[in-house]
């Protein structure tokens, strides 16, 4: 049998960034990538880019700190929304900078990963490539997991679909279906999404007539803005990483900045709240006014449902070539705010009783967020601390079923944050998909489907003993927020320090200490938990933005590198964070290891 010292699952943003960063800090050591598609790049792979496929981000936002994208190499200009064709040529670039092309095994995919019940642990992977069909082993001493939050679509069963006679998609496969994007297509789009928005509006430019389905037993329709938002028009994806702005969000680990004192007035005092919540009205109250819902009944039918302070990741931007709302105005775009009942021959079902005829049904309804592989022992996933069914009936406790230590977290989130206190009733009709009436799943991993939350130490490694002593597992990726390249660097860094037992706060060195694998089981729960008060319909993996320059606080701290890294207290508080500031980590990481040793 083959064997590595250690495998990454994933060529996307953060798979590249792990792969990378092990690579280039363990020279020596044996390396292995395995992707499932035929080439690099997650969302932005050759099979992914969909019609008219484009980052929210503007230039300058969405590159890792060591490897910037200029225009002489990538032709992309300032202030431009990057095309996908863009990522998908950088991420290759950066694979091929570093050495790490010749390392990844395409068309492969981990099937099984085994836990080797030894002092050193490691594990047995099978694979499978798609081209040959052939199963292979393979023992990898430590396993990074990078496969994605959107790899697995997640399309469920349609009563009457047997009989719809058209092609029923979701948005992955897109690019298959690229020549219905005409003139000539009727199309029923479902769901309320940033990519619903993506798919009504290349329809709509194309001619084609478009029925629009938002669920009104959901989270209806995304938040979404121009790049620049407030009234002194300042980007959104930099204003979310302005120091002074993150204290207007309860955080979890927002301490890790060191502005505890300014965090507890804000968030501990009722004149703090006051003013926290004067920031976010405000900031709601400009997309609102920006986007003009209520100038026509069919836009205001996309007027957010849910609380803007309680939005993560689903915000979205406006990154079209023309105006959004102006293109669907016409009588091409009907949005309907309802339930799919049925599907019959070419037609798509309402409850209300109507009838939608069209060529497809493109079906947006989410990701499956679990791990694309089994792992073995079975019921050891309660132990790495990654999304499961609870079984019924049994004896055992892991941390998401722990009540005792899940009260101790909500009193504790719940009394340094009053203000989440007041959850907002944002749809009293809300049905999980997987209830609804005339859709139908019997797969665990639906979204919607009742399953334990992601339990890992600072959203990376599992907490428990078993596997701090053998540090053969590591998950990137199981995080999102508006600074994504850099979080992929970082925790690249801060996993490879883990495995090698060089992180300034270690959770491997609680090992045989109760009281520290205490602190450590407590610590997970709380950040873990938090997200069910503060992103209470998106937390199904760790979502956040203006949590992010804490969180990279957080990951620097256990580094032992510096966290305020603007040079001037001034800038330090209003200029915001993005990745050339953090271009020298690694050189900043290997001289204080040099000096350590």
């Amino acid at each position: 049998m083959e064997k590595v010292d250690c495998v990454v699952i994933g060529t996307g943003l953060y798979g590249l960034g792990a792969a990378k960063q092990f690579h280039q800090l363990n020279p020596e050591s044996s390396l292995v990538v395995f992707e499932r598609d035929s080439s690099i790049g997650g969302t932005w792979s050759d099979d992914r880019l969909y019609p008219g496929i484009t980052a929210n981000n503007l230039v300058g936002t969405y590159e890792y700190p060591d490897f910037p994208m200029d225009f002489e190499r990538f032709g992309v200009k300032e202030n431009q929304h990057i095309p996908g064709a863009v990522l998908n040529a950088y991420h290759k670039a950066y694979a091929a900078e570093f050495g790490i092309t010749p390392l990844i095994r395409f068309n492969t995919k981990v099937l099984v990963a085994e836990h080797m019940e030894t002092e050193e642990g490691g594990w047995e992977l099978t694979t499978l490539n798609s081209e040959t069909k052939v199963e292979s082993k393979l023992f990898a001493r430590r396993l990074i997991v990078a496969s994605g939050q959107t790899s697995e679509p997640f399309v469920p069963h349609f009563d009457g679909e047997e009989t719809f006679g058209r092609p029923i998609f979701h948005g992955k496969d897109w690019r298959k279906y690229a020549d219905t994007v005409k003139k000539e297509t009727t199309i029923t789009v479902f769901g309320g999404s940033k990519f619903a928005f993506d798919a009504v509006y290349q329809y709509a430019m194309a001619g084609a007539k478009v029925h629009w389905v938002i669920r009104s037993s959901g989270h209806g329709p995304c938040w979404i803005s121009s790049s620049w938002v407030t009234p002194l028009k300042k980007w959104i994806e930099q204003l979310a990483n302005i120091r002074v702005l993150s204290w207007f969000s309860p955080c979890a680990w927002g301490e890790s900045d060191g502005y505890v004192g300014t965090r507890n007035f804000l968030h501990g005092t009722a004149v703090g709240r006051t003013i926290v919540g004067g920031f976010w009205a405000a900031l709601a109250g400009d997309v609102i006014a920006a986007n003009k819902y209520d100038r026509d009944p069919k836009i205001a039918k996309l007027k957010p449902w849910t609380s803007a302070m309680m939005t993560a990741t689903s915000y979205s931007i406006l990154n079209y070539k023309t105006d959004f709302f102006e293109a669907i105005e016409g009588d091409s775009v009907t949005i309907h705010i309802g339930e799919i009942d049925h599907l019959s021959p070419g037609a798509v079902n309402l409850a209300d009783g109507t009838k939608l005829e069209c060529d497809a049904l493109l079906s947006h309804t989410g990701w499956k967020h679990v791990p694309l592989l089994k792992f073995l022992p079975e019921g050891i996933e309660k132990e790495l601390g990654i999304p499961h069914v609870p079984l019924q009936g049994s004896d055992e406790v892991d941390l998401a079923s722990d009540e005792e230590l899940l009260k101790k977290a909500d009193e504790e989130i719940l009394r340094t944050f009053p203000m989440l206190k007041d959850q907002p009733t944002w749809n009293p009709h809300y049905v999980p998909l997987h209830e609804q009436k005339g859709i139908n799943t019997d797969d665990v991993d639906a979204p919607s489907k009742p399953q334990t939350p992601y339990m890992l130490y600072h959203f990376m490694v599992p907490s428990s003993e078993r596997f701090l002593k053998t540090r053969d597992i590591a998950f990137s990726g199981c995080v999102s927020n508006f600074s994504n390249p850099i979080t992929s660097y970082l925790s690249g860094l801060w996993i490879s320090a883990y495995f090698n037992g060089q992180l300034a706060n270690d959770p491997g060195a609680a090992v045989g200490d109760k009281e520290a694998l205490a602190k450590i089981k407590y610590e997970t729960i709380l950040h873990n938990r938090f997200g069910k008060w503060r992103y209470p319909t998106e937390w199904k993996m760790p979502s956040f933005i203006f949590d992010a320059v804490p969180y990279l606080d957080l990951m620097l701290g256990d580094l032992g590198l510096q966290k305020h890294r603007k040079g001037g207290w001034w800038s330090e508080m209003w200029s915001p964070y993005g990745p050339r500031d953090y271009k020298d980590v690694n050189e900043e990481w290997k001289k204080l290891n040099k000096t350590k040793q």
